[in-house]
């Protein structure tokens, strides 16, 4: 029995084959999801989905299996950006049609999620039990080693799909593309673990597809049963007073993230009050597409500005009964290897008042004291470390069509003077 945890790393070669156990001591995918009689389930594209068979009870298809090569991005094979929060039991995940004129269903990969949702949203559960799981993984770096490596991301339905236009700055030309948001589902009730003997069942032609769900996860089964109506309480959650350690803020070890941030540590280095623009930029990108609406607000002089190095403001909801929060922000640009310091939080923490909001951006990490005071004092502050700013400033570039990091930094560093203001931080309530 192959059991896998979320952020699990897997050794992946089609070239290996699943005769080994282990290899370069992680656990062999192709060994660990093998079924004798049964092709391999391989991950050579975005979307892979397992070839369907022919159950006692009609066509199954035992899984869709979503690859995502964060190092990829920007790429000519893949420029565009997909977002795992598994934690909060979400991805966002862009289709593979890549060609302009052509028909975004027809893609292979469109084709199967497409065929899947249908039935995933579905309303009657005799309908969904023949419902296809989709599988997540994530290429990963290990040893500054781009390739040959995978993290289990978790299991889910296709929640929403929606029909958009792409423009990839490579080619100079737009496309139609579907991006698909999953929910990620709880494996709570299997103490975290995600069992692909579940996944073999369904590859076994002999066996009715009803028997199959004895060895699917529980949150599973409540979703048959009960729809699209029961996914938020069957989403996955992680617990909140996780901390996270230090390492695990920051960009891998010769990785593409670990680069951007030398970059930018760099960039500003001899005037880093100036990396106060480029955390206010990553603050309205984290903000925006929430359940609330950035509004934009401006960078605080280098004294009189009441400890906030910026200001904007976050409304929720509509109307005579919307909600009204300054963001109060705070920017660090410190070497990566020295952390950020207690009292540098304690003393945002302590001007935060009721309805503030505040973010804290650096270009380091926070100390797991740091971290628990925040989780259990339940202050409303959002932590943004090293990895975040890297992988931020790159999607920021890529958006903006820029060619390189350094050129997307002279165009938030060309803003910085003109977006200053001595102004009280309530004054952004009556904009």
């Amino acid at each position: 029995m192959t059991q896998f945890q979320i952020r699990q790393i897997l050794r992946y070669s089609n070239r290996i084959g699943p005769e080994a156990a282990e290899v370069d001591g992680l656990v062999n995918y192709l060994h660990a999801t093998h079924r004798e009689d049964s092709p391999r389930a391989l991950l050579e594209r975005g979307i892979n989905p397992i070839a369907a068979l022919k159950a006692p009870d009609g066509l199954r298809r035992p899984a869709i299996l979503i690859s995502s090569s964060p190092h990829r991005v920007g790429s000519a094979q893949t420029p565009w950006h997909d977002v795992f929060d598994t934690d909060n039991g979400h991805i966002r995940y862009f289709g593979d049609a890549k060609t302009p004129g052509e028909d975004p269903a027809k893609a292979p990969g469109n084709k199967a999620l497409l065929e899947a949702y249908a039935i995933h949203s579905a309303i009657e559960p005799v309908e969904r039990e023949s419902s296809t799981p989709i599988i997540f993984f994530r290429r990963t770096t290990v040893n500054g080693v781009p390739k040959g490596f995978l993290t289990f991301q978790g299991y889910g339905v296709i929640e929403r799909v929606e029909r958009i236009t792409q423009f990839d700055p490579r080619k100079g030309a737009s496309f139609a593309n579907y991006v698909y948001d999953f929910a990620v589902l709880s494996q709570s009730a299997e103490h975290e673990l995600f069992d692909w003997g579940w996944i073999n069942a369904r590859r076994d032609s002999l066996v009715e597809t009803s028997a199959t769900l004895a060895a699917a996860p529980a949150a599973w089964r409540n979703w048959i049963a009960a729809g699209p109506s029961s996914i938020p309480r069957n989403r996955r959650h992680s617990s909140k007073l996780r901390v996270i350690k230090p390492r695990d803020q920051m960009p891998e070890p010769g990785s593409r993230n670990e680069k951007i941030l030398q970059e930018v540590y760099a960039y500003y280095d001899g005037r880093k009050d100036r990396f106060e623009g480029l955390a206010y930029a990553i603050a309205r990108r984290l903000l925006s597409g929430t359940a609330g609406r950035f509004v934009e607000g401006w960078i605080t002089p280098g004294s009189g500005d009441g400890g906030a190095d910026f200001i904007a403001r976050l409304d929720i909801g509509q109307g005579f009964g919307a909600v009204r929060q300054i963001v109060y922000g705070q920017a660090k640009c410190v070497a990566p290897t020295s952390g950020v310091d207690g009292k540098d939080i304690a003393r945002t923490v302590a001007r935060l008042k009721r309805g503030w909001f505040g973010v804290f951006v650096t270009t380091s990490y926070f100390s797991e004291p740091v971290q628990r005071e925040v989780i259990e004092d339940e202050y409303p502050v959002l932590l943004v470390s090293g990895e975040a700013v890297a992988e931020n400033v790159f999607v920021l570039a890529e958006e903006a069509g820029h060619d390189s990091i350094t050129s997307f930094l002279d165009a938030v560093d060309a803003q910085f003077d003109g977006m200053k203001a001595r102004r009280r931080p309530e004054e952004i309530l009556h904009g």
